[in-house]
This record gives structure tokens, sequence and C-alpha cells, in this order.
């Protein structure tokens, strides 16, 4: 059987530098990879740090339709996930470094989640899962 796994999501953003900046500075991820490509297009990884999962390809948008997807990639629902395992030490860490989250933490049965905006209005959940019970 074959083994198979998602691990890179291209992210239409406005300017490379911007969202770097956002992600990197801001969110804390890891940059991966910052490779000049032709016509001053670059190739931009950012993840979590830590992560093993799947990473972000910054994409400067080229052309109106493409500058029109910037920040509606998802229609205007939650399109990303963010797990953590501390909410409230990263709910409070990000609130305090400038992102706007646009509503109070809840807690569900699944977990303790609060959506967040990014510089371009893609919406995020900040995720803790709640734990399995044991069986």
């Amino acid at each position: 059987m074959s083994q198979r796994s998602l691990f890179l999501v291209t992210l239409v953003v406005d300017d490379y530098q911007r969202a770097k900046e956002f992600y990197c500075d801001i969110m804390g991820f890891e940059c991966l990879n910052d490779e000049p490509l032709a016509d001053g297009k670059r190739w931009v990884v950012v993840r979590p740090a830590g992560s093993a999962g799947a990473s972000l390809l910054l994409a400067q948008a080229d052309g109106e339709t493409q500058i029109a997807a910037i920040g509606r990639q998802t229609g205007g629902r939650v399109g990303f996930f963010l797990a953590t395992d501390d909410f409230e030490r990263d709910h409070a860490a990000m609130s305090q470094a400038g992102v706007r989250f646009l509503e109070e933490p809840r807690r569900e049965p699944y977990g303790t989640v609060a959506v967040f905006s990014d510089p371009y209005g893609n919406t995020w959940d900040l995720i803790e899962h709640a734990a399995l019970p044991a069986s």
C-alpha cells in the first residue's frame, strides 16, 4: 500500500515580505525556504516552528484574478487550523503580538478554540484538542 500525505498548501498574498513577517515574526513560524525564482517571484515556504506537518507556500498574487482571491480562498469559511498544546499560552502570545481574534475563546466538546484572522482576511482556528477519555 502506498503512503501519501498533504505537505504544502498555497496561500495567495499581496507581498512576499509582508506575509513572511506576519507568519514568521508574529506567528512564530519557521521559514523553510526563501529562494528567488524567475520574473521576480520567490519560493517562500513557512510552517509552525517544530512541526513536521503541512507547510504554507506564500505566493505573491500575479494578475487581477489572483489579487481578487487574496483573503477569500476559502469563500469566507475558516480555511486553516493551527493546533496547539497550550491554548492559553499561544492565545495570549498571539494577542500580544497583534493577531486579531474575531471571537472570545470557547470550549467545545472537541477542544478549546478561537477564530483569528491573518492580515489578508483568511480565517484560522487556533485549537487545543480535548484529551480523549481513557478507554
